[in-house]
C-alpha cells in the first residue's frame, strides 16, 4: 500500500509516536491493572475472565484514539484514563461474546486462547455482562462534572447500542454466505460494527477535555476523522486476514473467507480494498486540516492504523 510514503513526520519538540504510544498503552494497562475487579475477590472465576479479556493483549487503538482525542481539548490524564478504559471494556467484551461458538466461533485471541476456551462459554458470557457494566461505572465514578460524565457515557452507549456495534454484529451475521452484499451494504455494516466504537474513543477523548476548546466545528472535523479512520481500519482488517497469517494477528487468519463473510476484498477486490484504505486515510487527515498541533497523535494514529502489518 506504499505505507512508507504515507507515515507523517513527528512535528518537532514532541516524543515520537512510537514513544508516545508506548507510554500511553502502558499508562492505560497501568490502570486497567488497578480498576478491574479483583482476581481475588468473589466471584473469583468470573474476575479472573473479565481481567483475562482486557489485560495484556491487543493494539490498544482504542484507548490510544481517547488519548489523542483528549490532546484536542486538554483533557487531563484522569479522565482519559477513565474514557480508555470504559471504550477497552466494551471492546473487551464484545470480544468475549463474539467469539463464542453462537456467534463466531473462534478459539485464538490476542494471541492467546479466547475466553470461552480459556473458561467456558457461561462464565465468557458473563464476563462480557460484567465488562459492559463496569465501562459505565469507571466514567460514572470519575471527577467529570455530571453533564460531562453524562455526555461521555451517551456517546459510548449510541456507539455500542442497536445503531452501532450490536446493530452492526448483528448485520454481519445475517450476511453469511451473501457473497452478493453490495459496497454501500457492506460500508453500512462497518460503519456500525466496527466504526462507530473506534468514532466514538476520538470523541469520548475530547469530551473530556475543557468544553470551550470542543466548539462545534471542532466537534464535527473529528467527527470525520472518526468516519473516515474507523472504516478505513477495518479495511485494513479484511486486508489482512487475507495476507497475513494467524500468528502475525494474534487472531484466526483466513476465517472471513472460510466463515462466507462478505469483505472489502470479497467486494471492491484487494488492490481496489487497498486504495480505498489510502483515500480513507486521506479523508481523515483532511478532516484535521484546521486542528494544527493538537491533532499531531490524531494525525500518526492515522498513519498507524492504515499501515499496520497486524
Amino acid at each position: 500500500m506504499s505505507c512508507a510514503a504515507v507515515v507523517s513526520p513527528t512535528s518537532a519538540g514532541t516524543v515520537s509516536f512510537d514513544t508516545w504510544a508506548a507510554e500511553r498503552a502502558e499508562r492505560f494497562e497501568a490502570a486497567a491493572q488497578r480498576m478491574l475487579p479483583l482476581a481475588a475477590a468473589v466471584p473469583q472465576r468470573l474476575h479472573e475472565a473479565m481481567r483475562y479479556a482486557v489485560l495484556d493483549g491487543g493494539k490498544r487503538v482504542r484507548p490510544l484514539l481517547v488519548f489523542a482525542g483528549g490532546e484536542v481539548t486538554g483533557a487531563e490524564d484522569e479522565a482519559l484514563d477513565r474514557a480508555a478504559l470504559a471504550v477497552e471494556y466494551v471492546h473487551a467484551y464484545s470480544l468475549a461474546h463474539d467469539d463464542m461458538p453462537c456467534m463466531d466461533n473462534d478459539v485464538l485471541r490476542r494471541g492467546k486462547p479466547t475466553v470461552h476456551v480459556a473458561f467456558d462459554e457461561a462464565t465468557a458470557m458473563l464476563a462480557g455482562d460484567a465488562l459492559q457494566a463496569e465501562a459505565f461505572k469507571v466514567l460514572a465514578e470519575g471527577t467529570l462534572p455530571a453533564a460531562q460524565a453524562a455526555s461521555l457515557m451517551r456517546e459510548l452507549a449510541q456507539a455500542s447500542g442497536t445503531t452501532g456495534m450490536c446493530g452492526g454484529q448483528a448485520i454481519d451475521l445475517a450476511a453469511v454466505g451473501n457473497m452478493n452484499m453490495t459496497f454501500a451494504d457492506l460500508e453500512r455494516m462497518h460503519r456500525m460494527k466496527t466504526g462507530a466504537l473506534l468514532k466514538a474513543s476520538v470523541l469520548m477523548g475530547a469530551l473530556s477535555g475543557q468544553a470551550p476548546l470542543l466548539t462545534e466545528c471542532t466537534r464535527e472535523a473529528l467527527a470525520r476523522y472518526g468516519d473516515a479512520i474507523g472504516l478505513a481500519f477495518q479495511v485494513v482488517d479484511d486486508i489482512l486476514d487475507v495476507e497475513s497469517t494467524s500468528a502475525d494477528l494474534g487472531k484466526t487468519a483466513g476465517k472471513d473467507a472460510a466463515h462466507g463473510k462478505p469483505t472489502y476484498v470479497s467486494v471492491l477486490g484487494m488492490e481496489a480494498a487497498k486504495a480505498w484504505s489510502l483515500r480513507l486515510r486521506a479523508q481523515a487527515l483532511e478532516a484535521l486540516n484546521g486542528l494544527g498541533a493538537r491533532a499531531t497523535r490524531l494525525r500518526e494514529l492515522a498513519d498507524f492504523m492504515v499501515c499496520r502489518s497486524h
